[in-house]
């Protein structure tokens, strides 16, 4: 659960590492996280890309996301939509996926 404010800071403040995890330690955000760093998307692409997320779930990630300046949500008028993709702040995470990644190739 993507946590904010005060809830965060109960997690060992003083530890990076405990707050990076608590802030993307569930598995929906991280794989939102990972599908917005290839290019910003459509929330429909995300729900297609995320299959077993439902809409409420993504809705709520996708905010907290943005509360926490991770995301930013664009809309369009014409047609009307919206797509999201990742602030500087939320791109910084490549490194973190990257890693990720490679340990799940060579160990998982």
């Amino acid at each position: 659960m993507l946590r904010t404010g005060s809830q965060r800071k109960k997690l060992c403040p003083e530890c990076p590492v405990a707050r990076v995890a608590d802030l993307f330690g569930d598995p929906c955000t991280l794989l939102i996280m990972r599908d917005l760093l290839t290019r910003p998307r459509r929330f429909r692409d995300m729900e297609d890309s995320l299959g077993g997320m439902s809409p409420r779930t993504l809705t709520n990630k996708l905010k907290n996301l943005e509360k926490e300046d991770l995301v930013t949500r664009k809309h369009f008028k014409k047609p009307v939509r919206f797509h999201y993709e990742l602030t500087p702040k939320g791109a910084a995470f490549q490194k973190v996926v990257d890693a990720m990644r490679g340990y799940g190739k060579r160990y998982l």
